[in-house]
């Protein structure tokens, strides 16, 4: 069993998703991950902006997110999102303990502002979604800046001297 699939399933457990849906979804989010990549995160959640949309289900690893989203008569799957963490900017997220959720917002690679709203079932459980978070997005994702191995001195810059002729005598 690879390290996703032995992450998946104890992070969809803790979720509270049931093992049908988390097996329906499966497919989809193994297309998109790799096989070494460890789950931090499966939750529903919903569109904030379109709250008739469908379900959704987010998956976020140590490298990427993941939302597909479920439509509501057909009960068809559809890839929503699928990006490497590194290509999300602007990444926010609004824990509220009073609404027992927490609202995730990024903007990606293709310039559109995603907005995802998580609803936990006890205040406790905001708060420790939002240490995820800060795990995923804070602490692990840096800037890409270039590596200096070495760098070179540059030499003084040359004073020009005053030319002092020799007399010989």
């Amino acid at each position: 069993m690879d390290v996703f699939s032995r992450t998946f399933l104890p992070a969809a457990a803790e979720a509270g998703l049931a093992v049908q849906t988390a097996s329906r979804h499966m497919p989809v989010f193994r297309r998109c991950v790799g096989s070494g990549d460890a789950t931090i995160l499966v939750t529903r959640c919903s569109r904030p902006d379109r709250p008739v949309n469908g379900e959704y289900l987010l998956l976020l690893t140590h490298r990427r997110l993941v939302v597909t989203r479920q439509t509501r008569v057909l009960h068809r799957l559809r890839l929503h999102l699928n990006t490497e963490l590194r290509e999300l900017s602007h990444v926010t997220w609004s824990p509220d303990p009073r609404l027992h959720c927490v609202e995730l917002a990024a903007t990606a690679i293709d310039g559109i502002r995603e907005r995802f709203l998580i609803r936990t079932q006890q205040p406790k459980q905001v708060w420790q979604l939002d240490a995820l978070l800060n795990h995923a997005f804070r602490t692990r994702v840096r800037r890409a800046q270039p590596r200096i191995v070495a760098t070179v001195a540059e030499a003084p810059a040359a004073r020009p001297v005053a030319f002092q002729p020799v007399v010989a005598g």
